[in-house]
């Protein structure tokens, strides 16, 4: 492989690609970032750069994995789905790795690097989810191009799901009705050392074609990682009340209403919380050698993140960007059902930056300006019918960039200053946008 050959990172908007990717930039690297929306993509920081080259692909579209595949010297597989529902999940998974293995047949790529879950396959009490996980594996090996599996479990960073789980968890409930799992053993891993041994698996030839189970320097239960977090967040230690009758189903949905975690991906990692993931070998200590990073110094590190609004990436952030049909000009008759729309317009002395200011930081600490308490109602009302509810908030309190979730919204255009464009992801019965659009009128007027 060569270093002018670029290299593919799906799931490039993701939590994981969207962080790997600047550091591939920093050693050099040409990369080809994949992603369902050029829109969502385009607005990275990373986008512009140029040894970054954007392109549209659904791997569940196996023209355009082919599509992207072609040219490139290695692919990052950084893709799975997390959604419980029907175990759909799975066939999606299959069907993706699938597509990843009949592109790469005749392509030029040298290597496939996949980020898979930690747990022993013989474990009878193995979760749909890690199944699923290690048939990725099976599938991607299956091919001629060789592939590298990397096991990981609770990844510990600003953003990610097992992190926010934790902190919205342990903030929020001094006294804490547990299942047993609170006692089950498990190796977290911080998300810059998942990021190193990513980029030292496309640099080490002996890595190829092989699976490794990569993990912190911390053998913890799930109780002490929530001592560690109070400690370092400042508050007192949680008193853990372990119960025997709480189903993985229930704890998910307990999730579910403290977390901004929807109980779609809380269910899976629910499940996965009764088994023990712990690296069963080290190989890839002595093949890609680096600072492992403690789980303490882990959660200190996230803290000050989410402090400093520096959350370069969010769990968040891998939320589909499929506007309605009937928002498309023209189609509203040939979508069925009754479109319904309302519009206010006001005037106002000043220039277009000095709203878009206003309009940028809507949501999240700011709120919506009006009603704010209709709309935590609505919020309440929207985690009762099994949606996320406010909880999401946003990334950052004043920049919003196309694809960010926003409370439970999802920014399909920011387009400064002129215009914001939301998408709906309450429960409701049908589909909405909000539209806010800046026109200037004038001078000093608009």
């Amino acid at each position: 492989m060569q270093l002018t050959d670029p290299i593919l990172v799906t799931g490039a908007t993701g939590y994981v690609g969207g962080r790997l990717i600047p550091r591939l930039l920093e050693r050099g690297y040409k990369v080809r970032a994949a992603g369902r929306s050029l829109d969502k993509l385009s607005c990275r920081p990373w986008a512009f750069h140029p040894f970054v080259e954007l392109v549209e692909s659904d791997l569940l579209d196996f023209e355009s994995v082919k599509r992207a595949v072609a040219g490139c010297g290695a692919a990052y597989y950084l893709v799975h789905s997390m959604n419980a529902q029907k175990g759909k999940y799975a066939q999606a998974d299959r069907r993706s790795a699938q597509n990843m293995v009949e592109a790469a047949k005749d392509s030029s790529l040298e290597q496939i690097i996949y980020l898979s879950g930690l747990g022993e396959r013989d474990n009878e009490a193995l979760t749909p989810h890690l199944k699923s996980r290690h048939e990725v594996e099976e599938i991607l090996a299956s091919g001629p191009v060789p592939a590298t599996s990397l096991r990981a479990a609770m990844i510990l960073g600003s953003g990610s799901a097992s992190f926010e789980m934790l902190r919205y968890l342990t903030e929020r409930l001094p006294v804490m009705i547990t299942p047993k799992w609170v006692h089950t053993r498990c190796q977290p891993i911080s998300i810059s050392n998942i990021i190193g041994y990513l980029i030292g698996a496309l640099e080490s030839e002996k890595t190829r074609g092989k699976t490794f189970d990569i993990g912190g320097p911390d053998v913890l239960t799930y109780k002490d990682i929530i001592d560690i977090y109070t400690d370092e967040a400042g508050l007192s230690r949680r008193r853990i009340i372990p119960v025997p009758f709480l189903s993985p189903t229930l704890s998910a949905y307990w999730i579910h209403i403290i977390t901004p975690v929807p109980a779609s991906i809380a269910q899976p990692l629910a499940q996965g919380l009764s088994i023990p993931v712990i690296c069963r070998e080290e190989r890839i200590k002595e093949l890609v050698p680096q600072r492992l990073i403690s789980c303490r110094e882990a959660i200190r590190t996230a803290l000050e993140r989410v402090k400093q609004e520096l959350v370069e990436t969010c769990w968040s952030d891998a939320g589909e960007m499929v506007p309605p049909e009937w928002a498309f000009c023209g189609d509203e008759e040939y979508t069925g059902g009754t479109v319904l729309e309302c519009g206010y317009r006001a005037e106002i002395r000043a220039s277009e930056q000095e709203v878009w200011s206003a309009v940028s930081k809507i949501g999240g600490k700011t709120g919506w300006y009006h009603g704010n308490l209709l709309w935590k109602i609505r919020g309440i009302l929207d985690i009762m019918a099994g949606g996320g509810g406010l909880r999401r908030g946003r990334r950052h309190s004043t920049e919003i960039l196309t694809g960010d979730a926003l409370d439970f919204w999802r920014v399909l255009k920011a387009e400064k200053p002129y215009r914001l464009l939301l998408l709906a992801e309450m429960k409701m019965p049908g589909e909405a946008l909000l539209d806010i659009g800046i026109t200037p009128k004038g001078p000093g007027k608009i």
